[in-house]
């Protein structure tokens, strides 16, 4: 940590230690540019801390204790787990310390960045303060993420409520989990916390995981309603009060006939209803930096209306993920150091939910692709057909791909056991403009989850392969040759 009053020239300076300010801060500094590091909080940021790696671990310890229950389709005897919230807790803090001195000061101090742990702020239009030091940039790269958003419900500030900022920081035994929010991290906590013995409601007041195909999602709203989540959906006029007995929550709810007013009541509350760009504080307008409450506006090499200033990651959108910021990281490095005039590419931007079964996308969805007005011919392929999933008797999976008369790869999702692993090969075949064929004649080992890939591409050519005019040609072929 540096204290001194002195000011600081570099070359780049990064404010924000999340995914992409690392990223950024340690390719630079290996490559040979002078780099300081501002973060005012935990270094590694939302993801290390709060996101993507303790919500993986609780899902996993869910995993272990839904695995106990299910024993018995496999011919072994089922018990109902005994699981220990604090141990649990345990659990989910241990990850993060395995993975903490990756992203720590020691490590960065060590590859020679200068790491300042202070909050930031703009001077001008290329100084940084942070704490006791000016920081005077070549470059400047606004890295600071995001943060939970707790939308104005009516009553919500006189009830009690987590985030995903403390969630994981509770000890105690949930006894009925109430989340407002049906998206990803609503519904990938709820099943970890149904599955660890809570009783949950998810309440959405538009659509459960809305950005994803219907097709899709309704297998696994449809596996996690069996575990026992309760599900309610477009409903109208929530808010919140604090009873005795716990938190109710009430809202409208519409049925076939009728509207209703539901009164649902839980020990504790979670708001998951999306996320909200860290700019407040950072002075950007010091440093004439267009913003808007959605985050810094960038053009298409990440250049704020600053041109020395950078914004990556959540604070830049449009994909609030990990793996988009550690992507655009690659895109800054590009520009600053080689100055090429490097351009993100949205094309297959891949995401997951890492629901049981997960929920996997890249590329166009049928919507997306007829909503552009594009012709296409969409695949589909159950796990039904897989033999591997029927050993795991995990067969409640479907791929659908998205493609165009000629074969080109605009599109894929895949719902079932390891869908984020098997996105992977329509990634690749979607950022380089692969066509069908391509995954069809791949040979994928037997017996594999992967098999489904290499099925539905050949799907694509089924009915052409077993039409009329094959057979004639093949009985031709057969009677003369």
């Amino acid at each position: 940590m540096n204290a001194t009053k002195q000011t600081i020239q570099t070359d780049i300076c990064v404010i924000g230690a999340g995914s992409g300010g690392l990223s950024v801060a340690a390719g630079a500094v290996q490559m040979g540019a002078s780099v300081v590091l501002i973060e005012k909080g935990k270094m590694g940021g939302d993801c290390l801390n709060t996101g993507c790696v303790p919500s993986k671990a609780i899902l996993a310890a869910g995993h272990v204790a839904q695995t106990m229950r299910d024993a018995h389709n496999f011919g072994i005897e089922a018990i109902e787990p005994n699981v220990d919230w604090e141990k649990v807790h345990g659990h989910i803090h241990n990850v993060i310390a395995e993975i903490e001195p990756n992203d720590s000061v020691e490590r960065f101090e060590g590859l020679g960045v200068n790491v300042i742990q202070a909050a930031a702020e703009f001077v001008d239009e290329n100084t940084v303060k942070a704490g006791d030091s000016m920081i005077k940039a070549k470059y400047v790269v606004v890295a600071t993420g995001s943060s939970a958003f707790v939308p104005p419900i009516d009553g919500v500030n006189d009830v009690p409520y987590f985030t995903n900022e403390n969630i994981f920081d509770k000890k105690e035994k949930v006894e009925h989990l109430i989340i407002i929010g049906g998206g990803p991290i609503g519904i990938e906590l709820a099943q970890a916390h149904r599955r660890l013995g809570a009783k949950v409601t998810v309440i959405e007041v538009m659509k459960l995981l809305a950005k994803d195909d219907p097709d899709l999602t309704s297998i696994v709203i449809e596996h996690l309603s069996q575990e026992g989540i309760n599900f309610h959906e477009g409903v109208n006029n929530l808010r919140f009060e604090q009873h005795e007995n716990g938190i109710h929550a009430f809202f409208d709810e519409a049925t076939s006939d009728k509207t209703q007013v539901c009164d649902i009541q839980g020990s504790h509350l979670l708001i998951a209803t999306g996320r909200k760009a860290n700019v407040n504080g950072l002075n950007l307008e010091a440093a004439g930096i267009a913003y808007s409450p959605r985050g810094i506006e960038v053009d298409s090499r990440l250049r704020s209306s600053n041109k020395r200033v950078f914004a990556i990651g959540d604070v830049a959108g449009p994909y609030q993920f990990t793996h988009m910021a550690a992507y655009q990281a690659g895109i800054i490095i590009r520009n600053i150091l080689f100055k090429l005039p490097a351009k993100v590419d949205y094309s297959a931007v891949p995401w997951v939910t890492y629901t049981d079964p997960e929920l996997a996308h890249v590329g166009l969805t049928e919507a997306d692709a007829k909503g552009q007005g594009k012709e296409v011919r969409i695949l589909k392929w159950s796990f039904e057909e897989n033999d591997r999933a029927q050993a795991e008797q995990r067969t409640e999976g479907l791929v659908k791909v998205v493609v165009t008369p000629k074969g080109l790869i605009l599109g894929a999702s895949i719902v079932g056991l390891h869908a984020g692993e098997l996105i992977q090969p329509w990634i690749l075949a979607i950022s380089q403009k692969m066509k069908i064929g391509a995954m069809a004649s791949a040979i994928a080992p037997y017996p594999t989850l992967a098999e489904v890939n290499k099925r539905i591409a050949g799907s694509f050519y089924t009915k052409k392969l077993f039409s009329e005019q094959t057979k004639k040609i093949v009985r031709f072929l057969m009677r003369w040759f």
